[in-house]
């Protein structure tokens, strides 16, 4: 993997760029949106009421919004890098862990993605029932409850794979 082209070093700068900003973004925002509601039930907090709750969903909209661009910006340079930089995955197999990885939690982020694409849009065109939001909020928090921490520690491990390189095949 040492000798990559201009065009896969690219790639792969445009792909580590935006998975850890889109790491950053979905941490926050999954601490902004359990910060609404009660730690066991998905009731709404004593501070949050009919006068603030359109501000903090325009607010937690930057974050959602910021996620849905960052995911498939990622997707698309990490398979832009692996087709770019022909590397051998036999060879590479922290590599292949972590493809195994973004292949395995890709769907499940991506069905959350389409509750998300619904939130931004109501949220952005401003025509919105405050209900209707916390509706959507509340069907991504139970749909899959444990899935974001899941996923988290499954990006953490790729930040790890990546950095120490195991199952790497030494040349002969």
């Amino acid at each position: 993997m040492e000798n990559l082209s201009k065009l896969a070093k690219f790639f792969l700068f445009v792909c580590v760029l935006s998975v850890v900003l889109w790491f950053g973004g979905y941490f926050l925002r999954l601490l902004l949106t359990y910060q609404l509601y009660e730690p066991r039930d998905l009731i709404l907090k004593s501070y949050v009421n009919q006068n603030n709750l359109s501000g903090i969903l325009f607010t937690l909209n930057t974050a959602v919004t910021f996620t849905l661009i960052l995911f498939p910006i990622f997707l698309i340079s990490f398979v832009l890098f692996l087709l770019t930089s022909k590397v051998n995955l036999k060879r590479e197999g922290w590599l292949l862990i972590i493809l195994l990885v973004v292949i395995i939690t890709a769907p499940f982020e991506i069905f959350l993605m389409t509750i998300d694409y619904k939130i931004a849009t109501k949220v952005l065109y401003g025509n919105f029932m405050v209900e209707e939001i916390l509706n959507l909020y509340s069907k991504r928090l139970a749909i899959l409850s444990s899935f974001p921490l899941i996923e988290i520690f499954s990006y953490a491990g790729i930040v790890f794979l990546a950095l120490f390189k195991p199952l790497k095949m030494k040349n002969k």
